[in-house]
Parts: structure tokens; sequence; C-alpha cells
């Protein structure tokens, strides 16, 4: 069973067509093969008990973080919430994701746009980044920034301009920086926990309904290479 439950989820924005969760490194967001409790009914528990509604809480997941990732969740309490923050990561307009990264030591420039394209491998569950366009691609782009250098690390700022699957893992591994404890994209060793060091910082968005700017940031999780950061 996933460590989540309701008394420890961390809200960061709640209101009658959206709620926003900072998910923990671990927790899977819905479920899957493993039968672990998925982070979308911890958040229909918490919001069944809160508002005291009766019957099957609808919640719609918006989209995913990887289970060894951190950071913030959108998921919907209505379907045309749902359905408009589909059409907002489809297009890639009116949402903007930045994440942090911790990443091992590597010669970079400072700040950079990254520009790959991706190939999906299911049975690896991994995505593997070239330099040109291949066989069953897609092209994955992001923008970078340092913003610390310490020890064997580097600290990144990152912002999405595309979504693939594990896009920021596979393009810092491409060019020769994978994030720390990322030994299935090369890191030089596991986290004691298994997680990584990648965490969904900061979504700005247009709300669904209201179509009022909502920013909204969220801590990464308390350890010692994310307090050295800062």
């Amino acid at each position: 069973m996933s460590k989540s439950d309701k008394n420890n989820l961390q809200v960061v924005y709640q209101d009658n067509h959206i709620i926003v969760v900072n998910k923990r490194a671990g927790d899977i967001v819905q479920g899957d093969k493993t039968g672990d409790k998925p982070l979308s009914d911890v958040v229909k528990e918490y919001i069944k008990d809160k508002y005291n509604k009766p019957g099957n809480v609808y919640l719609g997941v918006v989209h995913r973080l990887d289970r060894v990732t951190s950071g913030l969740v959108i998921f919907a309490r209505t379907d045309k919430a749902l359905t408009r923050l589909n059409k907002m990561l489809t297009t890639h307009t009116e949402i903007k994701k930045t994440y942090w990264a911790v990443t091992e030591k590597g010669i970079i420039k400072n700040n950079d746009t990254l520009e790959h394209y991706l190939v999906r491998n299911p049975k690896q569950n991994k995505s593997y980044a070239h330099n040109k366009e291949v066989t069953d691609s897609k092209k994955a782009i992001l923008n970078y920034s340092v913003l610390k250098t310490f020890g064997k690390y580097m600290f990144l700022e990152i912002d999405l301009k595309t979504g693939r699957h594990h896009q920021i893992r596979s393009q810092l591994t491409k060019i020769g920086i994978p994030i720390k404890g990322d030994v299935k994209y090369g890191a030089k060793e596991a986290n004691k926990d298994l997680s990584i060091h990648l965490h969904a910082r900061k979504i700005d968005f247009i709300h669904p309904v209201k179509k009022e700017r909502i920013t909204l940031e969220a801590e990464p999780p308390k350890d010692n290479i994310w307090r050295e950061c800062f």
C-alpha cells in the first residue's frame, strides 16, 4: 500500500472545480499493476470527508508524475474542468510547468534550450533521446538554468515546453548530467528511499472555469541535498 493517507496529504489549492496537491516521491498518481493505493483515491477520500459528500466522489486525473518524482499534481473535480485542462496540456497553451532537479555535475552551459527526439520503449518503461529525428520519435524541448553548483551536484530549474514520457530524465542524461538517484537513466547510485531528485516546483495556468490565472508552488522534500540547494 502507498504511504499516502489523507492525514498527511499536502493540498496546495482547492475549489469546486480543481484540487492541486504536492505529491511525495513514492506515491503513484493513479492505480497500476502494483496494486498500491493511488494518490487519486487518497484525494477522493479527503474530498468526501472534508465536504461530507454522500456516495461516490468524482475526480479526474489531469496528468501524472513518475512515482519516483515529487511535486505538484492537478486533479479535476468536475468533468468540465477535466476536459478543459486536458486540452490545455495537449496544445501546450495556457499552462506552464517548472521543475527543479539536482543532477550529477557535468560540463554544460549555465542556460540552454535542449531539443531532442525521444523514442519510448514500453517494455523498459524508458525513453531514449536522439539528436536527430528517428523512427517513432517525438520532439522534446525544454529550457534549463543552473541555479547552483555544490559538491558533486548541480541544482537546475527547468521549464518544460513539451510533455513527453520521462522527458527531463532522458534529456538531462543525454547531455551527461543524470538526475541524482536516477539509476534507470544512468545515475551512479540510487537514493536510499528510491526517489530521484526531480520536483515539479511550479504550475502557472488559466483556471479552466473561472478563467483566472493561477500560480502555485510546492516545497521540495525535506532532505539534506534539497536543503543544500538553498
